[in-house]
């Protein structure tokens, strides 16, 4: 198993991550609500895996797949995806209009979607099927995926979490958006049997670490440190609304849109 993920520029990778957050709130003043607060919280882990682990090869497509399970979560992924010119700015400036084609959920067919995502639970299972179609077809490709720890609840997620083990799919990267709220309040008061975390996913035969989500160095060196003779999920403690002080953990920023005072402090606070 092949080791990527050289030492990361963390300056240049915060620097990144500040200038994605900024444009999502650019783009969320011409809809009426956005998946602001699961989208801030990934912004890290997915700015990792394009700029960090996925490998590139001259005149080809990476060898590597990234499927965002969490689909809500989808404008992180899109403002990743325009900032490596593989989406245009007019693409984000017409998002989720009748002229468009970025609606509030990623769609296979728009440059760089690898799969429709957000059916909450059925990502990592199409993350499977990948994994195991690059093994036959003798592809050393790693699949990566960002699964919300909502969806974690979902029994499809299990179901590709036993598969993916007993397939020995040593080529699966997951990461889990550890933010520990759902959109109506904190899962320790909803669900408090979903606690221990790694405990169950090592119980499923999974390699599982976790780490500070928003660290770019721990990102990398975990991916670099794996053994890589089984799947792996790295469950990453990060905060709803990360970057901006008035959403950090705060259920209503679910799926909302600032008001013009409330962008301008945002956008301060993200100088």
């Amino acid at each position: 198993m092949h080791n990527n993920c050289p030492t990361p520029d963390i300056d240049a990778a915060r620097k990144r991550c500040k200038a994605y957050r900024r444009r999502i709130l650019e783009v969320s003043q011409q809809v009426p609500a956005l998946h602001i607060g699961g989208a801030f919280s990934s912004v890290e882990l997915v700015d990792s895996i394009y700029n960090e682990l996925m490998r590139r090869r001259p005149g080809e497509n990476s060898p590597d797949t990234f499927v965002l399970s969490k689909g809500h979560g989808c404008m992180i992924q899109f403002v990743v995806l325009e900032s490596l010119g593989i989406l245009k700015k007019q693409d984000l400036d017409d998002y989720s209009t009748a002229r468009g084609q970025l609606g509030v959920h990623p769609d296979f067919g728009n440059p760089g979607i690898e799969a429709s995502t957000g059916a909450l639970g059925h990502g990592l299972s199409m993350v499977v099927g990948m994994a195991l179609a690059n093994r036959i077809n003798n592809n050393d490709g790693i699949v990566y995926t960002v699964l919300s720890d909502g969806e974690v609840q979902e029994g499809s997620t299990w179901e590709a979490t036993l598969m993916a083990t007993s397939l020995r799919l040593g080529n699966v990267v997951a990461f889990i958006d550890y933010n520990q709220m759902v959109s109506i309040g904190p899962i320790v008061d909803l669900h408090p049997h979903f606690y221990p975390l790694v405990e169950k996913f090592a119980a499923f035969g999974w390699e599982c670490v976790e780490i500070d989500g928003h660290d770019t160095q721990a990102i990398c060196d975990t991916v670099r440190n794996r053994r890589g003779d089984r799947p792996l999920m790295i469950v990453a403690r990060t905060v709803k609304g990360k970057g901006v002080s008035y959403m950090e953990n705060v259920p209503m920023w679910h799926y909302r849109s600032p008001n013009k005072a409330e962008l301008a402090q945002a956008m301060q606070e993200l100088e």
